[in-house]
């Protein structure tokens, strides 16, 4: 059932996506207010009550009409470019993981580790318990220690796909013959779930990703289960 919290973003899990969903709601203020004084102007020139003449000729105005949009984008721009490169930088991972995309699942690989690579297929609907989510669910989860930083390296072997998990603020593109990377560092243990985000052919809604956050010992473990 949809409800008034479903139009949101989902509830953080990085740093990157914390800094995101603040931008969103600093560039939702801005455009809130300008929609405001518009849509004022524009009623006082329809009933033409309180509108004055000065306010729609003459340099005055004119000067103020080119120094508010310029001052406007000035606040967008500063956190944007901050955020960009916030999003580019890599620190020193402790952990590299690849991800490769095919028609239609992922594969992974832990390159830090021996031979402990999966490939990561969706659990079909009539094999889920009550308690799983349909299209979300899949047969081997992506295992990672949180307060880490973790580098995932992105490809695929057909066509174009994108590895997204919305809560991490993670989206990058695989493509064939052609290695892309992110980084990110989850702050808490839990399950996130992602998608396929590029169009990648019949099966594209079918690709899920899953990933669950332990803590360090919890992940040694299943390292040395592995």
């Amino acid at each position: 059932m949809a409800t008034w919290a479903n139009l949101g973003l989902q509830d953080a899990n990085s740093p990157i996506m914390e800094q995101l969903i603040f931008f969103h709601d600093h560039a939702l203020m801005i455009l809130a207010m300008i929609t405001v004084m518009v849509s004022y102007l524009l009623m006082s020139l329809f009933f033409n009550k309180f509108i004055n003449r000065n306010l729609l000729e003459g340099q005055t105005i004119e000067f103020v009409w080119t120094i508010l949009p310029a001052i406007t984008l000035i606040f967008i721009a500063m956190p944007s470019l901050k955020l960009l490169y916030l999003m580019d930088e890599v620190n020193n991972p402790t952990i590299t993981i690849k991800a490769i995309g095919h028609q239609w699942y992922w594969s992974y690989e832990y390159s830090d580790f021996n031979n402990i690579e999966f490939d990561s297929y969706m659990k079909p609907t009539n094999e889920l318990n009550d308690s799983e989510f349909r299209l979300l669910e899949v047969d081997n989860r992506v295992v990672l220690p949180m307060k880490t930083q973790i580098r995932i390296l992105v490809t695929a072997t057909d066509v174009i796909h994108s590895w997204t998990i919305p809560s991490l603020g993670v989206k990058v593109d695989a493509t064939p013959g052609r290695l892309n990377q992110s980084s990110f560092n989850i702050l808490r243990p839990g399950i996130m779930y992602g998608q396929c985000s590029e169009i990648c052919g019949a099966n594209h809604s079918f690709m899920p990703i899953m990933i669950e956050s332990v803590s360090m010992n919890q992940f040694i473990k299943w390292i040395n289960s592995n």
